[in-house]
């Protein structure tokens, strides 16, 4: 998949901006805050429909506007897709597939794109929160329909969670409470189908996740992935709640070949075991929201025993291991790898091993605030960013500054 042209209307700090980018690699370069990483934003949001930034859509909107328009064309071969979606600082979004209304959840049918930040950082050291958004923002790349059942999903954990809050409130206990059963009903129906593709993801994910930091750290120190369940009675350092140490949890990780009626059969039990607790916390205490993905090299733990370097490299791997597997699964052709500000982060070693990984894909966008830092392999086609601008760097400039830094 090559993303041929992008367009943006009010989206971040850009007013109105049209940039080309062709097959191979794609550099945008420019001071910080000039808008680099906004560009590789709005490419990502077809497939993931977020933002790797900020986990709402209003900071998107330019200051003053009520929406902001995105739109790419995109390349399959010799097919081409028209992909436009309007995010509304209030309210829902809107989108359209070559000119016709479809609802967002189909546009990453067409995108397929793997980003990776500084902040996914992270995902390796971060609450559980971080990792779970990882997976399920491949689970919907992976399948569409995914981000139905975790909408839905969402939308049954905020209504129970409501309704044990007033209970709590007014009192009353589990027994006089009989609408929870109906929304658990809900809860383990969704819940169930997205714990079981979060475990078919992990065991994808594996593999290629230990070829990708083998590859980027040159070294390989075995790395794991694996789910660990609240319904199996995981008790994960989840926002702060007094759960375990960091990047443990206090019981094993979910098996793998744990069955769809299996899950159901433990969240139903997990659910009728913390009721009472619910209803004096006013709060669902079990389900995919308070699951964690557990990461280890060594056999030890990421997140609190990994080294800075280690952990760039695991989170270099989860996102490359993303790639391949949208790639092995994909009829769109290779996914677009957008490497943003990431080469400042990176030793001279990991910096040339992830530019001949990234060489590999159609099409690569990478961003970056000195030019010098980007490999040069990476460095055919040359576009300028500076306070919302578009600025093409003639092929001369180009030439004249490879090998040396751009001291924007």
């Amino acid at each position: 998949m090559i993303v041929e042209h992008l367009s943006l209307v009010d989206f971040r700090n850009y007013a109105a901006a049209d940039v080309e980018l062709g097959p191979g690699p794609n550099v945008f370069v420019g001071r910080n805050g000039q808008g680099k990483t906004n560009l590789a934003e709005a490419i990502a949001f077809f497939a993931t429909l977020g933002s790797h930034r900020v986990s709402n859509d209003a900071p998107m909107v330019r200051d003053g506007a009520d929406a902001a328009i995105i739109r790419a064309r995109l390349a399959h071969g010799e097919r081409r897709v028209q992909l436009e979606v309007q995010v509304n600082r209030q309210g829902s979004n809107k989108a359209r597939v070559n000119g016709a209304a479809v609802k967002p959840a189909e546009l990453p049918r067409y995108a397929q794109v793997v980003l990776f930040a500084p902040e996914d950082l992270q995902i390796v050291r971060g609450d559980p929160s971080a990792r779970r958004r990882f997976a399920d923002q491949l689970l919907v790349q992976r399948a569409p329909r995914m981000a139905g059942v975790i909408a839905d999903y969402d939308r049954v954990l905020k209504q129970r969670t409501a309704l044990l809050k007033s209970a709590r409130a007014r009192g009353i206990r589990g027994d006089a409470l009989s609408t929870l059963d109906v929304w658990d009903d809900k809860l383990v129906s969704l819940g169930t189908q997205l714990i079981a593709a979060r475990l078919a993801l992990a065991t994808d994910l594996a593999t290629p996740l230990a070829a990708a930091y083998t590859a980027i750290a040159g070294a390989d120190h075995r790395p794991e992935i694996e789910w660990a369940l609240s319904v199996e009675g995981a008790v994960t350092d989840e926002d702060g709640d007094g759960g375990s140490a960091p990047g443990s949890v206090d019981a094993p990780a979910a098996s793998t070949g744990t069955s769809a009626d299996r899950i159901a059969e433990l969240f139903r039990q997990a659910l009728a075991a913390k009721r009472s607790a619910e209803l004096d916390r006013g709060l669902t205490l079990v389900g995919p929201h308070r699951d964690d993905l557990l990461l280890r090299i060594r056999d030890l733990p990421v997140k609190g025993y990994a080294s800075h370097g280690e952990s760039w490299s695991v989170a270099l791997s989860l996102r490359l291991a993303s790639a391949e597997l949208l790639r092995a699964d994909s009829r769109l052709g290779d996914p677009v790898l957008i490497l943003d500000d990431v080469f400042a982060e990176l030793d001279t070693d990991r910096r040339a091993r992830l530019a001949q990984l990234a060489a590999d894909y159609e099409q690569v966008v990478v961003t970056a605030a000195v030019e010098g830092d980007v490999p040069d392999e990476l460095r055919a086609r040359m576009v300028r960013v500076e306070a919302g601008r578009i600025l093409a760097a003639p092929e001369s400039e180009v030439e004249a500054e490879t090998g040396a830094a751009a001291d924007d």
